[in-house]
């Protein structure tokens, strides 16, 4: 559609040159239908195949451009007929006019555009181009007696249709925040067709209705120009929504503005007669009426646009509640009485599947719905607001008795179900509550939604819809967090973090099939410090990527050197684990191959662990991770089965090699029955579908021997070992020592 546009612009200006140049009249009648006809396509086809909208105003402006058409090949045919004839020409081309002002009416609506501002602003304009036109041009052609009068008036008419196209115009680019191309070249095709008009008003003047092809090349000149229109791809610009901003005294508004205001004052120079002067005195008057309107309008829309802006800095957009600014400033009143003060701060738990399974939209009306749920449930004098995202904030004046009544309050919202979008959601909130000193000591609203935070923060780890109230040794903690988060950043950029190995061991020979890669950290000051401790602090923090890329790599590079030296058989494979997070990378498959490239290590010796959790969202970018990862050769481990979101559809739908049986199944094999049974069912269910199994958390022989009774194979615990820096591996299971190492139940 690019090349469509300047290839309609270039044989238009063609066209419109041989038109000028009057071979012919059939010539010239062709030139007319091929500018003015490609015009009416172009309307028509060019919006629709932009999607522009809406699309039944473009139809008004192809009709506009037919009607102008019509008027134009019929004028020089009608001209020299007596009567009312000539008539004929103008009724097509007023209808045309009228077209076009319904277009730019449609255009406003459209654009939520129509400002009153820029209406005063068109009005001024339009009574001084009526005042101008009308007594220079429209008076003297209505004055010719040679012809009939109401030919002389029609005449007269064209330039006044030109203004108010001017003052629809002048609305629309007005209250456009940017001019697109389009925009630009239908304000070019209106301003030529007004020349166009004002010659033909000027010649009307004096009793000539038609001179010569030139004075038709600015109208097909405009024809061009409402193609190009059309057909430019910014016409899909047009629609769109554009709320107009404080509409100020600019350059470009007294621009326009100040010829219309001169204009009384210049024709009172140029007339003398009475009826004219008086005239004038009349449209100023409007004029100045107007202006002191439009001055008024302008300190209205500044003090709205301040207001606005007031509210804007105060409020949640979404919900139209207080926002965490002025809630803190009504805290901080509350305080100034001297009374115990209680803040509850709630989140919504899950908050994220609702708008991953229904849509953004839907989330958006699920917050306005909670809002309005809590301001309807506490008293008036409760502030409630909304801190962005699907936090929600209340305070309370008084004693334990209070906060608990609006803590019951509140749980009491959410125990109804919301009605969103013709669906029932049902959801949670977990709530922190933190309260001032009884006694007059210092504190302040921003230590009071401080601490409600580290309480809210507290009842998330608890578990969804559980209630915390803050206790100072939760400063402490959420300081501990802190620290350790800023040190693990140093670890993982100072090289502080090493891997460990876990031997994977075939059960009844004793000999290692494979390692698992585990990461260790080993603070410089406090000393070793938990996994279960830091791995939760990588995950909130952002860092469980870079940490997971680090380990798989030295993981790959150590099982080359493996590898390489004999340390391993050729069977050997390393198992690392990947986060959700690493999922989410499209380029992991060819991270992941590249380094296995790099360090020797076939796909198959490659083995990728996850939790089911995992599975959970893995219907989009992960899941296509999984499938690729499986292409690539590497085993896809279900680690922690059974204790998340098992379920035989992520067994039988993502491409599953193998699963980890928790070790809260392992740990009552060979006393429980139960667990016997649950074992049992689970390596049924896995030879059912050819998947390998891999015990976890083995301790004794009597957990190995119930396994091996059960059908599992391979196992994974302080039988055979804890996870060992690599030196210590190797030492302990060099593939020399293996036929030694098979009769052993634990290494030396």
């Amino acid at each position: 559609m690019t090349r469509n546009w300047r290839l309609f612009a270039s044989l238009g200006l063609l066209a419109t040159v041989v038109y000028t140049v009057n071979v012919s009249p059939v010539v010239n009648a062709a030139c007319m239908l091929v500018v003015a006809g490609g015009s009416v396509w172009a309307c028509f086809a060019g919006p629709r195949r932009h999607r522009a909208e809406p699309p039944g105003a473009w139809l008004l402006l192809g009709g506009a451009v037919l009607g102008c058409l019509a008027g134009v090949l019929l004028r020089p045919a009608v001209e020299d007929l007596p009567g009312l004839w000539p008539l004929l020409a103008d009724c097509a081309t007023i209808s045309g006019y009228a077209m076009l002002c319904a277009f730019l009416t449609t255009m406003l609506r459209q654009r939520q555009s129509i400002d009153r501002n820029a209406v005063l602003d068109g009005l001024i304009v339009c009574v001084a181009g009526a005042l101008v036109v009308g007594l220079l041009l429209a008076a003297p052609a209505a004055e010719i007696s040679d012809r009939p009068e109401p030919v002389s008036f029609v005449a007269g008419l064209y330039p006044l249709f030109d203004v108010v196209v001017l003052m629809l115009l002048i609305n629309l680019t007005f209250t456009a925040t940017t001019w697109p191309v389009s925009l630009i070249t239908l304000m070019c095709a209106m301003t030529s067709m007004f020349v166009g008009d004002t010659a033909y008003a000027v010649v009307g003047a004096n009793g000539i209705t038609y001179a010569s092809p030139l004075f038709d090349a600015p109208f097909l000149l405009g024809f061009v120009l409402v193609g190009v229109t059309a057909l430019h791809p910014s016409v899909t610009r047009f629609g769109l929504a554009a709320r107009p901003p404080v509409q100020a005294w600019s350059a470009r508004r007294i621009a326009v503005l100040a010829p219309a205001l001169a204009s009384p004052f210049v024709l009172l120079t140029l007339l003398d007669s009475t009826a004219e002067r008086a005239t004038i005195a009349l449209a100023g008057l409007v004029i100045v009426a107007l202006l002191i309107a439009r001055a008024v309008s302008a300190v209205r829309s500044q003090a709205a646009a301040q207001l606005r802006a007031v509210h804007q800095a105060m409020h949640d957009a979404l919900t139209g509640l207080p926002n965490r600014y002025m809630m803190g400033e009504e805290i901080t009143r509350m305080l100034a009485d001297g009374r115990q003060v209680w803040v509850l701060l709630l989140d919504l738990d899950a908050f994220k599947l609702v708008n991953d399974g229904w849509g953004h939209d839907t989330g958006d009306q699920l917050l306005i719905e909670v809002g309005e749920r809590l301001r309807a449930a506490v008293p008036p004098a409760v502030p409630v607001a909304a801190l962005g995202g699907d936090e929600f904030m209340l305070a309370t004046v008084g004693g334990q008795a209070e906060a608990d009544a609006l803590a019951d309050a509140v749980r009491n919202c959410f125990s109804r179900t919301f009605p969103v979008r013709g669906t029932e959601l049902t959801i949670t909130c977990s709530m922190g509550m933190a309260s001032s000193p009884a006694a007059l000591l210092p504190t302040s609203s921003d230590a009071l939604m401080r601490d409600a935070d580290t309480a809210m923060y507290r009842a998330k780890a608890e578990g969804p819809g559980s209630c915390t109230i803050f206790d100072a040794a939760m400063h402490a903690q959420v300081r501990e967090r802190i620290d350790l988060e800023v040190a693990l950043r140093k670890a993982l950029g100072e090289n502080q973090l090493s891997v460990a190995y876990q031997p994977i061991v075939d059960l009844m020979p004793g000999v290692p099939a494979g390692a698992e890669a585990l990461v260790r950290w080993t603070h410089p000051e406090r000393g070793p410090i938990s996994p279960a401790v830091f791995i939760p602090i990588a995950e909130d923090a952002g860092l469980i990527g870079a940490i997971g890329d680090w380990v798989r790599q030295e993981s790959l590079r150590q099982v080359g050197e493996w590898r390489t030296d004999g340390t391993v058989g050729d069977t050997f494979y390393v198992s690392v684990n990947v986060s959700g997070r690493q999922l989410l990378d499209p380029n992991l498959p060819l991270v992941l191959a590249a380094e296995m490239q790099t360090y020797g290590v076939p796909a198959r010796c490659v083995a990728v662990e996850m939790t089911e959790s995992v599975l959970v969202d893995s219907t989009g970018v992960a899941g296509r991770v999984l499938f690729e990862l499986r292409e690539l050769g590497c085993q896809v481990l279900i680690d922690d089965f059974g204790t998340g979101f098992s379920a035989l559809g992520y067994l039988r739908r993502f491409p599953v090699t193998g699963i980890k049986i928790d070790r809260s199944f392992v740990t009552g094999l060979g006393s429980s029955t139960e667990d016997d049974e649950i074992v049992r069912a689970i390596v049924s269910l896995c030879r059912a579908l050819g998947l390998s199994v891999i015990a976890e958390g083995v301790e004794t022989r009597v957990q190995r021997d119930a396994l091996a009774d059960v059908g599992v194979t391979r196992g994974q615990g302080w039988l055979w070992g804890p996870a060992v820096p690599p030196a210590e591996f190797a030492r302990h299971w060099h593939i020399k020592n293996a036929a030694a190492l098979a009769g052993h139940d634990r290494p030396d």
